[in-house]
């Protein structure tokens, strides 16, 4: 998987993305989120999951196969539709995911968590969460 340089990331990001188109993704990638399923609101609300820098949940700790299938099935739905607006707008997948975990953090709530980009769990605070030089 190549991740871009940020320079290039945030021209393609630019031409072929757009603010506008990238907070019209969002409901696609929040869609998981809406009807939350009570295992993921609990781990989440935990701290058992997060955000991750690539557009994904993570598993903070250990989960258990329940909470597994549950986080893993969100995943799928996310890169189905990170796949879908990445060919609409000539970019990667990969590059399409960057930019929505980048939304998908700084929207994450105090107390929950989310990876900064050295990779470590961070909780958020009523700060700005700690985010990847390449996001928009």
């Amino acid at each position: 998987m190549r991740v871009p340089s940020a320079p290039t990331f945030r021209r393609k990001l630019a031409l072929g993305l757009g603010a506008g188109l990238m907070l019209a993704a969002l409901p696609g990638v929040v869609f998981a989120q809406s009807g939350r399923d009570p295992a993921y609101s609990s781990a989440r609300a935990a701290g058992q999951v997060g955000e991750k820098m690539d557009g994904y949940l993570g598993y903070v700790t250990s989960p258990s196969a329940a909470l597994r299938a549950v986080v893993e099935d969100i995943n799928i739905k996310r890169k189905a539709v990170y796949a879908a607006k990445a060919k609409a707008n000539n970019a990667t997948v990969e590059e399409y995911a960057l930019t929505s975990g980048c939304l998908l953090i700084s929207q994450t709530q105090p107390g929950e968590k989310y990876q900064a980009p050295d990779g470590s769990w961070q909780t958020r605070t009523s700060s700005p969460p700690l985010r990847d030089s390449r996001c928009p």
